[in-house]
């Protein structure tokens, strides 16, 4: 008999704890003597600081210290560089910046961190703040991405002679051959602008200096709880033994809290370590939107050449890719861009030319989507501009355009974020596109439902779009599995959870190779005392990397589970089955033994054992792939707008995934309603506006539109399944599925919503503003 539980929909045993207020957030952490931390951060967003007098705010009783740059003395140092330009291309620019924990001499981006209050409360340190006084020589800020690389224009950094963060191309076959060759030569200039990710908990950190252990602890809302220990012992002179980094529930990560090292985090370790008192600071809502990294914000030249049957002969892009004021996060997002830039289709000829720049902005990292969206808002608006163009059905031309299943693996062979070529491994588009488009009914309502609205004077319209998303890159993820005396199993992976699900899903995994319940097993995930190597939650890589990691170290506790079973139990292994926390012989059930006797009689106390003996039912493994899993999408939404106050009703929406190997369908469909909201969000309402000095305009949830329930519509989720080959679990991630191709959907369900205005969109997000200045600006 096989115990299955691996695809069943079971409930997240996470969520009594969270429930019920039992889960350990940074917030809950509270130490005996603890000191709170305040930052100062400068109003202006690109200015030289001439003068800085700390004097008022150190006489505030309970005020412990005031701190800026200077006190830091050879602590001071900038942050590492998380990702490097890829070796694999040649020809890169790359100019590295990275943040600095206070600054010295020059602001570059409104809230910029220039000095620290530690008080004995919150309270206190924020008063104080408020007396520290800096006197600031205030520069023109640099905030336009095409004027930004022009000679004479202001500079971010000043060592630099232009503001030219990182250049390179790619190339894949030949454009400029495919275009002499096309009926169609297709040119349009896209905006995509900023957002944020809005997670529910702001960051925190938490960090304790232990003087006589000569060991220091932090919890922190980090996405990568393993290269933050790694890194902050590097910074300190500190082996990495001496550092243990806690990452427990986190409310969002979204990509943000992949930062590494914010200021913050940089500061407080040093604080503690001087004042040996631990230190505790909590974001606060402005900070966030102020301080946490962004992303989205590209315009792009888009040229795509194709033959009169809509068949795509090629496609040339120009990215400029804003990285705000630094580039620690290196090319990761606009390599992303590129790489999804051609989406699922058959492209033979493709030419990108990437210029990334600095501007005072607030730093850019992933933001759920991470480049992705961009990529695949382009190519899917070509192909639905070219579709009028050439008066063909757009959905004929997609299914034209489809990579074909015999082709897998599909090699795009441009470099993406891994650094290697981009291989699609697996992959069975056309299906998943008929399938949407039943579930959405679309020749119904094409044919039956609009024309019956319209006439009722309702502006309604359909949109249906194709998206691939690379998930499960690399290198690494480590998971350790034991079975306990008492029978019940321990485990334990090194990334952290920010809400995916990991301690139901990856038990289920365990519970399904040792026959056991889901309940009967505890992980403990993104506390580097439990595992020692790993990289992090990020790139919707948790189900491939870690999930096989997972299994790795279960398939070997069984091993050695048949093994000690079959010694004891005098019968072959091939014999032998798990099940309910026994290993029983099949034929004869009731001579067995359980799980818990034999991870007693595994860890003998005293008597000899046969030499090369491993203690213990536990095992740990790692798991790393050549290279990623690519998983496939197709959305559809039905949606009315209102054309005199431009609110949008969305009356359907199907999403139909390919993320192979489903662990648990409920939290796949739960990440794809989550992923769905921020789509939303980022089509039609979340959008950060800066004006010419770089100053944020609507930092606070006042004024910075998120959907609520209300905005929000039902989502039918369907699934196809096509397994990734190079895992044996055969998943592949959707933790960012949602959000990809929501913008594309909607731009092309509002275009079919409002033939009669001649509309073209050809930016994200929208809003209700911008929908009327285009709507009316188009009938003019």
């Amino acid at each position: 008999m096989t115990y299955k539980v691996i695809g069943k929909r079971v409930k997240r045993v996470e969520d009594p704890r969270l429930l019920t207020g039992g889960a350990l957030f940074v917030g809950d952490v509270n130490l005996p003597n603890m000191l709170h931390a305040a930052f100062f951060r400068s109003d202006y967003a690109h200015a030289k600081i001439k003068s800085i007098d700390t004097s008022l705010a150190k006489e505030i009783p309970g005020v412990v210290g005031v701190y800026t740059a200077e006190d830091m003395g050879e602590a001071w140092e900038p942050g590492p560089p998380l990702v490097s330009p890829p070796p694999t291309l040649e020809g890169v620019v790359f100019n590295s910046r990275r943040q600095v924990p206070l600054v010295k001499d020059k602001v570059k981006h409104a809230g910029e961190i220039i000095a620290v209050v530690v008080a004995e409360s919150r309270y206190i340190a924020e008063d104080a703040v408020e007396e520290i006084y800096v006197d600031y020589e205030p520069l023109p800020a640099v905030t336009d991405l095409e004027k930004c690389l022009e000679p004479g224009h202001p500079l971010v950094h000043d060592d630099l002679d232009s503001n030219l963060a990182a250049y390179l191309v790619q190339n894949k076959g030949d454009y400029e051959a495919a275009k002499k060759e096309a009926d169609l030569v297709l040119k349009r200039k896209f905006k995509l602008d900023r957002g944020a990710a809005v997670a529910m908990e702001n960051r925190g950190i938490v960090v304790d200096w232990d003087q006589k252990n000569q060991h220091l602890m932090i919890w922190d809302t980090t996405q990568s709880p393993i290269p933050i220990r790694n890194g902050m012992a590097a910074r300190l002179g500190l082996r990495t033994h001496q550092v243990r980094v806690v990452a427990p529930f986190v409310g969002g990560g979204f990509g943000p809290k992949i930062m590494m090292f914010y200021a913050e985090e940089m500061v407080l370790p040093w604080l503690t370590m001087k004042l040996n008192r631990p230190v505790k600071w909590i974001e606060d809502r402005k900070e966030n939107f102020y301080a946490t990294t962004q992303e989205r914000e590209q315009v792009q030249e888009v040229e795509m050449a194709l033959s009169k049957e809509g068949r795509i002969l090629g496609i040339k892009q120009k990215i400029i890719h804003d990285t705000g004021a630094f580039d620690p996060y290196g090319l990761t997002t606009p390599l992303n861009t590129q790489s999804h830039s051609m989406g699922g289709y058959d492209v033979q000829n493709y030419n990108s030319e990437l210029f990334v720049v600095f501007t005072n902005k607030i730093i850019v990292t992933p933001v759920r989507g991470a480049g992705r969206p961009q990529g695949i808002y382009v190519v899917e608006r070509m192909l639905d501009i070219a579709s009028k163009e050439l008066k063909l059905d757009p959905r004929d031309v997609r299914r034209l355009n489809f990579i074909p299943k015999d082709a897998f693996p599909y090699n795009h062979e441009i470099i993406d974020q891994a650094f290697v070529e981009l291989v699609l491994d697996s992959g069975n588009y056309l299906p998943a596109y008929e399938k949407a488009l039943e579930k959405i009914e679309y020749d119904k309502f094409v044919q039956e439902e609009q024309p019956r609205l319209r006439a009722e004077g309702k502006y309604v319209g359909i949109g249906v779009v194709p998206f691939i998303e690379t998930t499960g890159v690399g290198p690494y993820e480590g998971a350790r599995v034991a079975v306990e005396p008492s029978g019940k199993i321990s485990a334990a992976t090194g990334v952290g959870t920010q809400g995916q699900s990991h301690m139901t899903s990856f038990a289920q995994i365990i519970a399904e190779e040792l026959g056991v319940e889901v309940e009967d097993v505890s992980l403990v995930s993104g506390d580097t005392a439990e595992i020692h190597w790993g990289t992090g939650t990020f790139a919707s890589r948790g189900a491939v990397v870690a999930g096989n990691a997972v299994l790795a170290a279960a398939s070997d506790v069984r091993k050695k589970v048949l093994k000690l079973a079959s010694k004891i139990l005098e019968t072959p292994e091939d014999e032998l089955e798990l099940e309910g926390g026994l290993v029983r012989v099949a034929d004869i059930p009731e001579k067995s033994i359980s799980l818990g006797e034999l991870a007693v009689l595994a860890n003998p106390f005293r008597g000899a054992v046969e030499p090369g003996t491993e203690p213990g039912l536990e095992s740990t493994k790692y798991f790393g792939p050549a290279y990623g899993a690519t998983a496939f999408g197709v959305h559809g939404m039905i949606l009315e707008v209102d054309p005199e106050t431009m609110m949008i009703k969305i009356h359907k929406y199907i999403a139909v995934e390919d993320c192979g190997t489903m662990l648990n369908p409920l939290v796949v469909e739960g990440q794809i309603h989550g992923g769905v909201s921020m789509g939303i969000g980022n089509a039609y309402y979340e959008k950060l506006h800066y004006d010419e000095n770089a100053q944020l305009l609507n930092a606070s949830l006042a004024d910075y539109l998120i959907p609520t329930s209300a905005e929000m519509p039902h989502i039918e989720v369907y699934h196809e399944n096509t397994p990734a080959p190079n895992n044996k679990l055969g998943t592949k991630g959707v933790g960012e599925a949602g959000a990809i191709p929501v913008p594309a959907a909607f731009a092309q369900a509002l275009e079919n919503a409002l033939p009669d205005f001649n509309l073209e969109i050809t930016e994200t997000p929208l809003s209700p503003n911008r929908l009327y200045e285009l709507l009316y600006k188009s009938e003019e």
